[in-house]
């Protein structure tokens, strides 16, 4: 009889640096991320300066953006909706979010019909929680300077 030695193999220890790796690219992948998606903004558009307000440094989850353009174009998540459009959508997160959040940035150029427009198609989809968006006026004295 062959009586051998029975050979084990032994399992290979987990690699801990590609592990580490991966999940710091993860860590900055959702840092960028999150950073841009707390402040939905489109870059065209120029929202009036105001002396008094609140800077807000947190967003509620949830909250809707409603951007105005100087022609009265409606951008929400970055598709342009057309009143009806945002209508129905309104509509549809009220019936899940009775005190949905929306913030109003509309161009300071625009015309106030369009901001009353979107105003009144809020207040057919029940939403009463309004804010406007504005800046600093440091902020608009330097962008007006060429």
């Amino acid at each position: 009889m062959n009586f051998r030695k029975q050979h084990s193999i032994e399992p290979t220890p987990m690699q801990l640096a590609p592990l580490v790796d991966v999940l710091f690219l993860l860590v900055i992948f959702f840092a960028v991320t999150s950073h841009y998606a707390k402040n939905e903004q489109v870059m065209d558009i120029s929202v009036p300066a105001a002396d008094e307000g609140k800077e807000k440094e947190s967003r509620n989850v949830g909250e809707i953006i409603i951007n105005i353009k100087t022609q009265g174009e409606i951008i929400v998540n970055g598709q342009e909706l057309s009143e009806e459009e945002l209508l129905v959508k309104l509509k549809n997160i009220v019936a899940v979010y009775k005190d949905q959040a929306v913030i109003l940035r509309g161009d300071e150029v625009a015309d106030y019909k369009f901001v009353v427009n979107v105003l009144n198609i809020c207040q057919k989809a029940g939403i009463w929680n309004i804010a406007f968006a504005t800046r600093r006026p440091e902020a608009a004295e330097a962008s007006k300077k060429p």
